[in-house]
């Protein structure tokens, strides 16, 4: 399809750009700043659009283009970064994960400073003294990991903790469902190392009013000493004031610290901790560059009880009275997370413990270092909910998986949330106001009034016992009346919040949501307290201006110019009123996902894509550590190619192939690891089908598209043709002519086929008329020309246990290599042959099995998407087919067929890596529980792709990024305890052939990894 055949949706795309940050594109204004950056920085420097837009969202609604973004080495490389900065008179924003709910992580026109790239290490840990220094851009798990070895953890625990770093949690002044046992952030940050505005150096650390350091820090003329003075002189001056205005709450972050900074210390005397302040402070009054933490111990047991009401509100007045136990967490749920969970394949399992009429839930933990005796806990609890209370059912919980289960059930929630089909979502913007927990009942039956005076509802969860509600009004922020609605609501709610004592913001902070109202909450005195405080760290206001305190107009404090100006919630939106977005065609059908905008604009830019150390998504991310091989960041290029924010045409370009497309690997991790179901792989083949339909495919796509004959082929003159790739000046030449890497090694071939095999031995060894089910086995490529080891293996296997095999050799590929290129109609093809060769077979039940599980897969999942609507193929017999597809093991073990045999494992225990396909399916643990009841000890890696990814690996251009994925793995397999490796998939078992060879060991005269179903194969008892 030409880019001209896209038709819009409605209006004209980019229409919006005013709201989301300019003209397009604003990059040559920034070009001096760029080159200057370039030439003073060690560390990257990127001011292209794709950067610019790669940088615009964060988790929030917000969207804005900044004018670069620099990744920092170090201190000094930060310095550099906010002098030239502030030569060209550009705003600066300190950025961590970009998981903000506010709004804090972006800013029109600024200089983001990302300091997740090189600025993330653990510094120093003192188990003794429990404190850890580190930089601002270290992940708080991968900060816990490193304390877990001494029985520390730092206290603060945001749900967002696998990818939100510590600089971002001290920014907002995170925490998370354990506030009521151990607050937040700012209890826990000692002291900070901080650049200022003007690139000076402060650091911060308690100081002991009118002391000797005091009195030398003071006598100095410069900033350091002009913020200590001015400090000081805001909080003393104001004592009544923050007195009366700053909540009594344990969860308070709007506006800035001033009832914190100055207090009395263990000795008596009178401090004061700049630390603090800028705790919260958004990145407005310093950059962080180094933070020295104080750490808790970690619990050695926990457990949970689950209480559930057929009200909301009885629910919350019991808040108070499990406060009065020694409870760690109480956290709230209400019925809509519960439907949403029971209709949601991924998390249904997880709301089963739950009675359907609950109306709302309490969970209770209790953790061992508060008490002593669990269950008499426990009893007493429910002895006040259940046989005195308004609870009609409790669910305990004692053990590791039983606990984790319930915490992923009240972890779904806003990813439950956000995936409601349409553009009506449950936005975040007054979602973490405050009260004190006595009160959450009648501000709750209030703010439910509210809601319903502007004609819309939301959902009630998270942290009751802290007094902070998550509460998402449910809004079309795509239409004029949405966005007024929005703060007509915030209007309304703060005034509520304000009744109740409460605070704006419990949790997420200020940024673009909330700072607009900060003024409402502290009053006139305090606000020119907050401004006075900004402008002694910052005169020229060139730290992320307009967050947390606004210039209320030019000639307001600050710099004679408009940065800082004025704030509203209703600007900078990502999806305004003027929002647009084109549909392209696609051969694939998004009639499931709504569409395919609808499917890109699911992202909500959370960031769960950036985790690192569990599931599978996002493989390239985890190799390169860059933003755009993430899913939200190639989510966001793609959005902006359909909205406007990049020329239509953009899309089909080499360079969005190349840099964000062909990056992607297919792993379908992000259809099941993301929390709204944004399936790039999908929308990266429906887009690169439409690419070679302009553009034509190259020949090494149509090499790769067609590798069945090529093996076939090469199978029939084998041996010969495993030993050409190894003459003399071979592998430059497919280097150079086919883009095919040197360096990798390739697939050697059999000159008997798994066919060849299977007509020899004379077909099936048990009459279907004798057998207790029958299959077909889909022989793939690599199971028939290359490795027939693992199919002869199912065949023996399967005829065990009863099952009559057939092997037709008349079935096309799978489809799998040409829908992973992009070539649709060849896989569309492929699959009708398939679907109308199979039909027959699965309407007399019996089932296709699988050697390889990326073909598995295909039938499963694909073969839906390319048979959908106008594909010519009977809907009912596709069904039939793709519900019986399974994997080998997979239909072992629902069968049950292994525990009709008898086995006798060696004494080895196995390392298994399953396949990243099978995974985003739910179904690579079936091969698990096969070997294990089989005899073998299993460790389970839970690992991302192998980074073969089918032709992925061999390509010239992604080897090194192929390899950087595979040593992942490998150092997964290292660290296990298992004494060998198995892999369900071809690439897997090649992939660790290469990276787990050692150095200068020929890979060649390594033991291939087995396939599962070899190996319980072998454990079989004849």
């Amino acid at each position: 399809m030409a880019v001209e055949d896209v038709p819009p949706v409605a209006g004209d795309v980019g229409s919006h750009l005013e709201s989301t940050g300019g003209d397009r594109p604003p990059v040559e204004e920034y070009a001096a700043l760029a080159q200057a950056l370039e030439t003073r920085l060690e560390g990257e420097v990127a001011f292209d659009e794709y950067a610019q837009l790669l940088y615009a969202t964060d988790g929030s609604i917000y969207q804005a283009r900044p004018a670069g973004v620099a990744h920092p080495t170090d201190v000094d490389d930060v310095r550099a970064a906010v002098e030239t900065a502030a030569e060209f008179d550009v705003p600066i924003l300190p950025r961590g994960a970009g998981s903000s709910l506010a709004g804090q992580a972006v800013g029109p026109g600024c200089l983001v400073l990302d300091f997740t790239t090189h600025m993330d290490d653990v510094l120093e840990v003192d188990p003794d003294g429990r404190r850890a220094v580190v930089q601002p851009g270290v992940v708080q798990d991968h900060l816990d990991a490193r304390l877990e070895p001494h029985g520390l953890k730092f206290a603060p625990d945001p749900a967002s903790s696998n990818r939100a770093t510590i600089g971002g949690g001290i920014g907002n002044n995170s925490t998370g469902a354990h506030s009521v046992r151990y607050g937040i952030t700012d209890a826990y940050v000692e002291e900070c190392e901080v650049v200022l505005a003007d690139g000076s150096l402060l650091h911060a650390r308690e100081v002991v009013l009118d002391g000797p350091e005091w009195d030398e820090i003071v006598a100095k003329d410069d900033r350091e000493a002009r913020i200590y003075e001015t400090v000081r002189g805001v909080v003393e001056d104001h004592e009544a004031e923050i007195e009366a205005r700053y909540p009594d709450l344990k969860r308070s972050v709007s506006g800035y610290n001033l009832q914190k900074v100055i207090y009395e210390t263990d000795d008596g005397e009178r401090a004061i901790n700049l630390s603090k302040l800028l705790v919260g402070a958004e990145g407005t009054l310093g950059i962080v560059v180094e933070a020295t933490l104080s750490l808790v111990t970690v619990p050695e047991e926990t457990a949970l009880v689950v209480y559930s009401f057929s009200d909301l509100i009885d629910a919350l007045a019991a808040v108070p009275r499990a406060l009065a136990h020694a409870v760690s967490a109480v956290e709230l749920m209400d019925d809509e997370v519960f439907r949403l969970a029971r209709e949601s394949e991924g998390y249904a399992t997880y709301a089963e413990a739950l009675p359907e009429e609950a109306a709302a839930a309490l969970m209770l933990e209790f953790d061992s270092e508060i008490v002593e005796d669990f269950e008499d806990a426990i009893a007493k609890t429910t002895a006040e909910f259940v046989d005195d209370g308004d609870a009609f059912d409790a669910v305990e919980a004692y053990t590791d998986d039983a606990q984790g289960d319930l915490w992923k059930l009240r972890k779904a929630a806003i990813p439950l949330l956000m995936s409601m089909d349409g553009d009506p979502k449950p936005y975040p913007f007054i979602e973490d106001a405050s009260v004190p927990p006595a009160e959450l009942a009648t501000y709750v039956r209030r703010f439910e009034e509210i809601l319903r005076d502007h004609g819309t509802s939301a959902a009630y969860f998270a942290h009751a016992g802290a007094g902070t509600l998550h509460i998402r009004p449910i809004l079309n922020l795509k239409e004029e009346d949405g966005v007024e609605t929005m703060q007509a609501i915030t209007e309304d709610v703060t005034d509520l919040v304000l009744e109740h004592d409460g605070a704006f913001s419990g949790e997420h902070g200020d940024g673009k949501a909330r700072t607009a109202f900060t003024p409402k909450m502290y009053g006139e005195d305090l606000w020119a307290a907050f401004k006075e405080t900004k402008t002694a760290f910052d005169p020229e206001w060139r730290l992320h201006p307009g967050n947390v305190v606004y210039r209320d107009g030019p000639n307001d404090v600050g710099p004679d110019t408009e940065r800082g100006v004025g704030a509203d919630m209703r600007e900078n939106l990502r999806y305004g009123p003027a929002y647009r977005s084109i549909e392209p065609r696609s051969t694939l059908s998004f009639d499931d996902e709504g569409g395919f905008a609808h499917l890109v604009e699911l992202c909500n830019g959370c960031g769960t894509c950036r985790q690192t150390d569990s599931d599978v998504m996002c493989p390239t991310y985890r190799a390169s550590g860059e933003e755009i091989q993430t899913t939200r960041g190639r989510a966001n290029l793609l959005r902006a190619a359909i909205s406007g924010e990049l020329p239509p045409e953009e899309l089909y370009s080499e360079r969005f192939q190349s840099e964000v497309l062909d990056l992607c690997v297919g792993c379908k991790g992000c259809s099941s690891d993301c929390p709204t179901g944004v399936d790039l792989a999908k929308l990266k083949a429906a887009v690169k089908h439409q690419y070679h339909q302009d553009q034509g495919a190259s020949l090494r796509t149509k090499l790769f598209t067609n590798i069945d004959r090529l093996a076939a082929l090469a199978s029939a003159v084998a041996p010969v043709s495993n030993r050409v790739p190894d003459l003399p000046g071979v592998r430059p030449v497919m280097e150079r002519t086919l883009g095919i890497a040197r360096d990798r090694h390739l697939p050697s071939f059999e000159r008997e086929t798994f066919h060849d095999w299977w007509d020899e031995r004379g077909g099936p060894a048990v009459p279907e008329s004798d057998a207790e089910a029958a299959v077909v086995l889909f022989s793939d490529t690599f199971t028939t020309y290359s490795e027939p080891g693992p199919g002869k293996a199912a065949v023996r296997l399967l005829e065990a246990a009863g099952v009559h095999v057939r092997v037709p050799t008349d079935l096309a590929p799978s489809g799998r290599a040409a829908y992973s290129m992009g070539l649709l109609e060849e896989a569309r093809n492929r699959a009708k042959r398939n679907v109308r060769a199979l039909a027959p077979y699965a309407d007399r039940g019996w089932s296709v099995v699988f050697v390889e599980p990326s073909d598995a897969v295909m039938f499963q999942d694909e073969y839906r998407d390319l048979l959908a609507d106008g594909a010519n193929v009977d809907s009912r017999a596709l069904e039939a087919v793709s519900s019986a597809a399974f994997g080998v093991l997979e239909y072992v073990e629902r069968a049950g067929l292994d525990r009709e045999l008898e086995f006798d494992a060696p004494g080895e225990s196995l390392t298994y890596h399953g396949h990243c396909n099978q995974k985003a399916q739910g179904t690579d643990h079936h091969a698990v529980g096969v070997l294990r009841r089989a005899g073998y000890a299993v460790d389970p890696l839970d690992s991302t792709c192998c980074g073969m990814a089918g032709s992925f690996g061999y390509e010239a251009e992604h080897y090194d990024l192929s390899v950087a994925i595979g040593n992942l793995l490998a150092d997964q397999v290292e660290a296990s305890p298992g004494d060998r490796v198995t892999a369900t998939g071809t690439s897997c078992r090649s992939q660790l052939v290469q990276v787990l060879a050692g150095e200068g060991e020929d890979d060649d005269e390594m033991e291939r990894p087995p396939h599962p179903v070899e190996l319980v194969e072998q454990a079989r008892l004849e």
